[in-house]
């Protein structure tokens, strides 16, 4: 996690120290990286909308080979070829994503780490204090937890220097009157607005990208999709309230962002459209081909006519010179003029 989040940890510290709020530097480096990822979304969607576009002829070849797993595999792998589909083309941007969403939730959960550079030492050392202390913090971003501690008891630190004291207390994490270091509660307070606006855009993230889907939600997967639609927003409302407000308001930016991409990107490069598009392609390069052979067959059918045409006229043309030379015979030596057969002619 840390390998993943150390050049990316770079970003969000050079943002922090021209920004000075942790909030606002956690808004403009998850729109950042979103941006930078497009390219890998666009790739992912045009590659989704190619596979629901052969899904049918797949579907084809499944079922007509189901007993057969080899032959199945050879029909599998033409139809790729001849569709240009890369299976894999799909799960490179996948893993790139996941790969930057682990080091963005490395950046995320340790801003001692990653914003102020502290050694892995000295934050062991401040944790111990804190646990001493008895102070609640969570499990998922302790480091988060000891700023809040840190800032407000700085006395109880005063064993790991001055120099980490005013680090930590300089560390802004207000954000709009709230601090991204405490972790929200059901209190009727603003802080709980953190966990559930987290769950209602993991929705609504979710519902935009499946209805947006080329392939339908239909079959015996179609259940579990929609339940996973449900559970996923439920996970992020509960996680919500384990963890501090900085990595709610991470989450709800970041789902924001991705319904705003998902809109964006179904106006330009819509799945269902290229899906369809990609399906007309298809049937027409098939179509174009279909042509091509039946024009091939005719050119030589043609051709074989042609040559037999040209065989008979030679063949005719022998006829009539064999029969002129047994003419000449036969008026030369008095002979029985004979017609020419066709076994003459061999």
């Amino acid at each position: 996690m840390y390998i993943l989040g150390y050049p990316l940890g770079l970003i969000m510290r050079l943002l922090y120290n021209i920004l000075h709020s942790y909030g606002w530097s956690l808004i403009i480096f998850t729109l950042l990286v979103k941006l930078v990822m497009v390219p890998l979304s666009i790739k992912q969607q045009k590659s989704s909308a190619k596979m629901a576009a052969i899904q049918p002829q797949m579907q084809e070849i499944q079922k007509m080979y189901a007993k057969n797993q080899q032959k199945m595999n050879e029909e599998l792998q033409k139809l790729y070829q001849r569709e240009n589909y890369n299976p894999a083309g799909g799960c490179l941007p996948m893993l790139i994503t996941f790969l930057v969403l682990f080091g963005l939730i490395d950046v995320i959960y340790k801003p001692m780490t990653h914003i102020l550079g502290m050694s892995s030492d000295l934050i062991a050392q401040a944790q111990g204090i804190m646990e001493g202390l008895g102070v609640a913090f969570s499990h998922y971003s302790p480091q988060t937890s000891i700023i809040t501690s840190v800032q407000a008891n700085p006395e109880a630190y005063s064993a790991l220097g001055q120099d980490f004291i005013n680090a930590v207390q300089s560390f802004d994490l207000n954000f709009l009157g709230i601090n991204l270091g405490e972790t929200p509660s059901l209190a009727l307070n603003i802080m709980v607005l953190i966990p559930i606006l987290s769950g209602v855009t993991a929705f609504l993230s979710s519902w935009i990208a499946m209805k947006n889907s080329p392939t339908p939600m239909e079959g015996p997967g179609a259940g579990t999709m929609k339940t996973m639609m449900l559970i996923s927003p439920l996970m992020s409302l509960y996680i919500a309230f384990q963890v501090p407000a900085g990595v709610g308001i991470y989450w709800i930016i970041s789902n924001l962002l991705m319904l705003l991409q998902s809109v964006v990107l179904n106006k330009f490069y819509n799945p269902k459209e290229m899906a369809a598009k990609a399906r007309q392609e298809a049937e027409e390069r098939r179509e174009k081909e279909r042509q091509e052979r039946i024009e091939a067959k005719k050119k030589a059918r043609d051709g074989d006519a042609e040559a037999k045409a040209k065989a008979k006229s030679q063949k005719e043309i022998n006829r009539q010179k064999l029969a002129q030379a047994r003419k000449q015979d036969a008026e030369k030596y008095g002979d029985v003029y004979t017609e020419v057969t066709d076994d003459d002619l061999e």
